[in-house]
């Protein structure tokens, strides 16, 4: 097997943390029924976001700063549909234009007394706020595939980690470590079977299909595939931030987790997961089994990436070494500072590696 040395194609030696902001794109600031009458506050790229529904109940996100006194417009109350800042009490509508200011005789209000507002869109049950403010009117987001659909069960939920972006992904998506860190849940260690990996890179994504996998061995192979059979597997990254796993058995089974990524900061990255899953087995069965493992496994990877964040920063930085079992981590890295660039709409014909790796 081929060693390949990336260290993110730099030179050898410790270096900063593989951090790229892809502005013009959007990302995922709420589960929708979250979001009710209350008001929300969360971060993007370490920008303070505040989130509320207007007058027509669609979402707003304003940044979290009042323009008159910087105080957080988070720990305001909402008024007719629009934000009070709860300092001097200047108001604020879904367009975060200012509309009153307590005690003025003029309603003469100029721009500059506006709070900055980010474009939202409410879709496959979450809120979404496009990253650049300067953007009024961006195209909707992608939909999320197999979400409510017929005959699926879909279920939501969202967790914290202490690690960047390209960390969450590579891990979502990187099959060796589950025999270990996951030993048994659903893989074991010491895979010896053969099977083949083709990797696709296209302009806006990665792939990885593996070809001839058996059912996952694990309890969770066992529980929600019980049948026998090679099982059609493919993990994607879809930029700006979207590691999809998605898992196949006949047709009676099928499986799509989603999980969408938002960079709260460099160094902290929220986990928004959609699971869509259809089976012979009845979805209600499966769900209160499957709830439990996924918290196991969940626990298990924010605790390994937390101490993978530590130890990169007490040696003061990163440096990676990787063969080819490592499948798209560097695929990964590679979009997400072309997409930084703004060299995703680049034109780039679909281009494919095949190689074989022990499971």
């Amino acid at each position: 097997m081929a060693v390949i040395e990336t260290n993110r194609d730099e030179p050898q030696g410790p270096k900063p943390l593989s951090v790229a902001f892809v502005r013009d794109a959007w990302y995922v600031a709420s589960i929708g029924t979250e979001l009710k009458s209350k008001i929300l506050s969360t971060r993007l790229f370490g920008q303070p976001i505040v989130l509320f529904r207007g007058a027509d109940n669609r979402p707003v996100a304003l940044l979290d700063r009042c323009p008159h006194r910087n105080a957080p417009l988070s720990e305001g109350k909402l008024v007719e549909g629009q934000l009070q800042c709860g300092y001097h009490g200047w108001r604020f509508d879904s367009q975060g234009a200012c509309v009153h200011v307590p005690g003025l005789c003029s309603e003469d209000y100029r721009r500059n007394q506006n709070a900055t507002r980010f474009a939202t869109y409410e879709q496959d049950g979450f809120i979404w706020i496009y990253g650049n403010p300067s953007v009024a009117d961006p195209a909707p987001p992608e939909s999320i595939a197999c979400c409510d659909a017929k005959n699926y069960m879909t279920r939501r939920a969202t967790y914290d980690v202490e690690a960047t972006l390209h960390a969450v992904a590579e891990n979502i998506l990187d099959v060796p470590h589950t025999a270990y860190l996951h030993g048994g849940l659903f893989r074991k260690q010491g895979g010896e079977t053969p099977i083949d990996v083709v990797v696709r890179r296209m302009a806006d994504r990665v792939e990885a299909e593996f070809i001839g996998e058996k059912r996952p061995a694990g309890i969770v192979g066992r529980i929600l595939a019980p049948g026998s059979g090679d099982v059609i597997h493919v993990d994607r990254f879809i930029l700006p931030s979207w590691a999809q796993v998605e898992y196949q058995l006949g047709e009676s089974y099928h499986m799509m987790g989603t999980n969408l990524l938002t960079p709260l900061d460099a160094r902290t990255t929220r986990v928004f997961a959609c699971f869509s899953l259809k089976s012979r087995i009845p979805a209600w069965l499966l769900w209160p089994f499957f709830r439990i493992v996924a918290k196991r496994i969940i626990k298990q990877d924010i605790r390994i990436l937390k101490l993978q964040s530590e130890t990169i920063e007490l040696f003061g930085g990163e440096q990676f070494t990787s063969t080819e079992v490592d499948v798209l981590g560097l695929q990964i890295w590679q979009l997400l500072k072309q997409a930084q660039r703004g060299e995703t709409q680049v034109s780039r014909e679909p281009s494919e590696r095949r190689f074989q790796m022990l499971v």
